[in-house]
């Protein structure tokens, strides 16, 4: 009935904006294949980067608090801010769409498990997980985090 938690962000993503984030995990696989050396500081950015659901996170507990501050404040109709918020939010965790969603991966946005499958990527470009010869590098890679092998 409902999505996989590791799924519905993606299955909520409109398919050229899937296509994108694959292309552009296929580009950084290349480019870090080329340049090893470079790998250590991209992993400390994979640790960084925000995930789509912090973002919504984020940006709903914000928009909750203006709500409840300003219906307390200045006029009781403000309180229906939170109350969408709180509704969309709702929505998301069953169905993993909401409002801001098709927003949010526009902008780049990736999920937890994308983000993390090119975690796995760069830490076979650099010999983590095994030996992999210099020529089929990037192959490996982009084979690895499809869990072709």
């Amino acid at each position: 009935m409902f999505p996989s938690s590791s799924h519905r962000v993606p299955s909520h993503t409109a398919a050229e904006i899937n296509r994108r984030i694959e292309r552009e995990l296929d580009d950084r696989i290349d480019h870090y294949a080329a340049h090893p050396e470079k790998i250590p500081s991209r992993l400390k950015e994979l640790d960084d980067e925000w995930d789509i659901e912090r973002m919504l996170e984020a940006n709903a507990s914000s928009l909750m608090l203006v709500g409840l501050t300003l219906g307390t404040t200045r006029d009781r109709r403000w309180l229906a801010l939170p109350a969408g918020v709180a509704a969309f939010l709702l929505q998301h965790a069953l169905q993993g769409w909401c409002p801001p969603l098709p927003i949010l991966r526009r902008l780049g946005f990736r999920t937890m498990r994308e983000i993390d499958r090119e975690r796995a990527a760069l830490r076979l470009l650099r010999g983590d997980l095994g030996e992999v010869p210099p020529e089929g590098r990037s192959e490996a890679a982009r084979a690895f985090v499809r869990g072709d092998k």
